[in-house]
């Protein structure tokens, strides 16, 4: 009896307490050398580097730096991403000191083609492909050049105000107006750029030449036109404003602030303020030099209304196309983003129509474009970044900002219209938050619906490759 009780009660102690193995402890012996690990951790953080540049969010550079230091054998890598700089650390367990690269981020310049084949590589080494190719094909990729030569980029940029003009349903010589006046802002931001002059005050020089064109075009009525009678100003500049904020990062820095990376998003929050600020500084120089000059435009008494429901489609698809062209997609991600404006703006439509706010339709419309666009993202391998960008940019509130800083420089002595000018210009920073949380949060929805959608769809492929045949 009582030798059974002592065989037992350390049986059901074990149970509760884990113990230690009475065998010899082994250690494996390690495979990967020094040098092997830094050429291993020196291409995940090139890949990572490159895809943060190109316009990817702080959490999936960090995962893939993880996933292919992981599938070459560096496990674990600890990284740490900021606004410019990403650093990667392997530590082998008994090694006196671990393996640390660090790379500094230059600037960010939009390349969704580049993203697209960034992550295609990333999957083929997840699937097995040699350090040797994965290192050869990654130089291929980023010494690539940009996929559009700088005359077709600006040509996108100038339909891209096509694009909004069409949204409101003006006429064919407005429609001219926002295309010559957006064609000269952005040849104006080409040149100083090949100068090396800050982008800051590319913005200012963008915003001045849009807004001086917008000041001039009620001249035309003295020609006699019938189509010059009713050209607004308003819809030039707010075409160019739409322009001018097409490649701020307002869905990414709101991604980087959920996941944690503080500092990333930061440094995008403050560099989006900046160059917002950039097109306020250069549309009241505009306006205040078309005062002088005796062309002051006067403030709008009501918000500028959308054209046709067909027409605010059209104008949402072309948009989206301009956009996709401008950070230099292909076809695929052209045609994808096309289609995601259109879900995306029928979303706002249907939310306006239930009595919402601008703001509340916005992020409803961002949402459904963004969640759509997160699901199809993984089927159709094309960068969820790429296409939810395009997909609510129609919905920027570029007419608000104009009317709000309008009313501004032109309210004199009247408090009233200086109020209405910044109550304006708060509705419109709501609608920009709205964009940003609404396409934040279906991208969040979106990514366990697309994992789901994924695991079926493997799940079915081994049933069939299980049910066939020898």
């Amino acid at each position: 009896m009582e030798r059974r009780r002592r065989r037992v009660l350390p049986s059901l102690g074990n149970l509760v307490r884990s113990t230690g193995s009475a065998s010899d402890l082994t250690e494996t012996i390690p495979v990967i050398d020094d040098a092997l690990a830094v050429r291993i951790l020196d291409l995940a953080v090139r890949i990572g580097e490159t895809m943060l540049v190109t316009g990817a969010t702080a959490s999936d550079v960090t995962l893939t730096i993880v996933r292919v230091g992981r599938t070459y054998g560096l496990d674990p890598v600890h990284v740490d991403v900021t606004y410019n700089s990403i650093t990667a650390a392997y530590h082998r367990s008994g090694a006196p000191r671990p393996i640390t690269i660090l790379r500094v981020v230059r600037g960010a310049v939009p390349d969704h083609e580049k993203l697209q084949r960034l992550q295609a590589l990333v999957t083929e080494v997840r699937s097995g492909l040699d350090l040797d190719t994965a290192v050869a094909r990654f130089r291929d990729i980023r010494r690539a050049p940009f996929a559009y030569r700088p005359l077709i980029v600006i040509g996108a940029q100038a339909l891209l105000a096509v694009g909004v003009a069409v949204m409101f349903g003006v006429s064919w010589l407005a429609i001219a107006l926002a295309f010559f006046a957006a064609a000269l802002a952005a040849l104006t931001q080409h040149l100083l750029t090949k100068a090396s002059v800050p982008f800051f005050f590319s913005q200012i020089a963008g915003a001045f030449v849009l807004t001086l064109v917008a000041a001039l075009s009620p001249l035309l009525e003295m020609t006699g036109w019938d189509a010059a009678q009713g050209v607004r100003p308003s819809v030039i500049v707010a075409s160019g404003v739409v322009l001018m904020l097409a490649g701020l990062t307002v869905v990414g820095a709101a991604q980087d602030a959920i996941d944690g990376f503080a500092l990333t998003a930061t440094g995008r929050i403050l560099e989006l303020t900046i160059q917002t600020l950039g097109v306020v500084v250069g549309i009241l120089a505009g306006l205040e030099t078309a005062r002088v000059l005796g062309l002051g435009v006067d403030p709008p008494d009501d918000v500028l209304p959308f054209g046709p429901i067909p027409l605010q489609f059209f104008g949402a698809a072309l948009i989206a196309v301009a956009v996709a062209v401008y950070n230099g997609a292909g076809a695929r991600i052209i045609v994808v983003s096309a289609l995601l404006s259109l879900v995306a703006w029928l979303g706002y439509l249907v939310a306006s129509s239930t009595g919402l706010d601008v703001a509340a339709a916005s992020g409803i419309g961002a949402f459904m474009g963004s969640f759509v666009g997160i699901v199809l993202a993984y089927r159709l391998h094309v960068p969820s970044v790429a296409i939810t960008t395009a997909a609510i940019l129609p919905m920027v509130p570029g007419a608000a900002v104009f009317r709000g800083l309008l009313s501004i420089v032109e309210s004199g002595g009247s408090a009233e219209l200086l109020l209405q000018g910044f109550s304006t210009l708060a509705v419109a920073a709501t609608v920009g938050i709205s964009l940003a949380v609404g396409a934040s949060l279906g991208i969040y929805i979106g990514q366990p619906v697309r994992e789901s959608l994924s695991s079926v769809a493997r799940a079915r492929a081994h049933v069939r490759r299980w049910r066939k045949p020898d």
